[in-house]
């Protein structure tokens, strides 16, 4: 007895491909969103929200590098000068601004003030020669066991340093990332980064803080053990990702690295679509050209497994993921355009939205942050991710070319932080 032969058509056979397609990509997008979403939920829940004090406070230089920041280095100063924090010192450095900033600089040193009136502010003027030398500039004029590292538009909330300090009890932890936020909100395109940055960042580093491998230490907020950045060598100038490079040479040292919610710093975000893309641009080539440098643990996990692991990660993020989503959603809206599987496109769209808005109310809810960012998560991967991704596809064909590219700057915006953010 033989069993009768089954011939399916072409539109079946098209349908069926369809249905495998959605199955295989739900699959792998909803392992990722869940794994990231139980880790980060059992390292908030772990320790890292408790109110505990310590009596752990030592001397600490914030290091704050400049380039023509004339709109918002007052107001940095401003966040400095009110940390709840009484051993620490402000070191301006200045890379040879041609603005006016040199000048506000000047009008900020030599007398001691701030919340405990006691801070120091040094101004240390310098030839312009990169963010990367000017960071190691001012920790070379440090004589602090512990630096903040951080942008010159950022402005960091009163307890940001308390709360990353106390995690340096452990003496394997070389480095603590902070919590970013956007500041300059209530626009379209920066509320929707707004969002990024609770949902698809800060989410993201509270689940690598639970394994003890958080691979990227913004630039915004980072304290270091400066221990740890002697035997990493410092930041380098040879990629456009100098923070993602010192991760990574911290990680490659066996150091830990956490992530401390509560450590806030507020940043600008680019306000166009053309800066956002610009700096995503930056930001995806600056990723590669680190995984590059340390290429020799891809493929030798007996060196550092957990090092081994963060840069496939991270290769992954920046150059996989961003072609399976750019490839699934042409394969889906062909399907429904040609193939008339519109039905099966909307339910898809309605899914990833859903699942995206419970997420993003998972995340404001744990940062207390702004409710109404919740109905952005309509937009978020279908139009916002998706249009990062083709980005992200394009600068790692233009990084493997070899295409020259230059670091650009952020056109800056003068905003202040008026009051924490809560859910209004």
């Amino acid at each position: 007895m033989t069993l009768p032969l089954t011939v399916l058509s072409v539109s079946a056979l098209i349908e069926y491909s369809v249905i495998v397609a959605l199955v295989i990509f739900l699959f792998i997008l909803l392992v990722r969103y869940f794994a990231i979403l139980i880790m980060a939920y059992l390292y908030v829940n772990e320790y890292t929200f408790s109110e505990e004090e310590n009596d752990f406070s030592p001397f600490v230089s914030v290091i704050v590098p400049v380039y023509n920041e004339e709109k918002v280095i007052h107001d940095s100063i401003n966040s400095l000068l009110n940390l709840n924090y009484s051993n620490y010192e402000i070191i301006i450095v200045n890379d040879g601004s041609t603005d006016n900033t040199k000048s506000i600089c000047e009008g900020l040193v030599g007398v001691r003030r701030g919340k405990f009136s006691n801070v120091k502010i040094t101004l240390i003027n310098k030839h312009n020669a990169g963010k990367a030398s000017a960071l190691n500039t001012g920790i070379a004029f440090s004589k602090a066991e512990f630096v903040l590292c951080m942008d010159g538009d950022s402005q960091l909330l009163p307890d940001t340093l308390k709360t990353a300090l106390r995690h340096f009890t452990d003496e394997r932890i070389g480095a603590v990332a902070g919590n970013v936020k956007v500041l300059n909100r209530k626009k379209f395109l920066t509320d929707l980064q707004a969002l990024e940055y609770i949902e698809g960042l800060n989410m993201a580093r509270s689940a690598q803080s639970f394994l003890r491998l958080v691979n990227i230490i913004p630039g915004p907020i980072g304290v270091f053990r400066r221990k740890a950045l002697e035997e990493a060598g410092f930041y380098s100038s040879d990629t456009f990702a100098e923070d993602a490079d010192i991760t990574l040479k911290l990680l490659s040292k066996g150091w830990k690295i956490y992530y401390e919610p509560l450590a806030v710093s507020f940043t600008q975000a680019p306000a166009t679509l053309q800066q956002l893309l610009k700096q995503r641009y930056r930001w995806t080539r600056g990723i590669l050209q680190s995984v590059r440098k340390h290429k020799r643990f891809l493929f030798n996990p007996t060196l550092n497994f957990g090092y081994t692991f963060v840069l496939w990660t991270m290769f992954y993020e920046a150059l996989v993921w961003p072609v399976m989503n750019i490839a699934a959603n042409a394969f889906f809206i062909t399907a429904a355009l040609v193939f008339g599987f519109s039905n099966l496109l909307f339910f898809w769209w309605a899914g990833l939205a859903l699942l995206d808005m419970i997420t993003a109310l998972y995340c404001i809810a744990v940062e207390k942050e702004e409710f109404r960012l919740i109905w952005y998560a309509v937009l978020y991967r279908m139009v916002f991710i998706l249009i990062i991704d083709i980005c992200k596809t394009m600068s790692t064909i233009e990084e493997f070319l070899g295409i020259r590219m230059t670091w650009g700057k952020l056109e800056r915006q003068t905003n202040t932080i008026v009051a924490p953010i809560s859910g209004n």
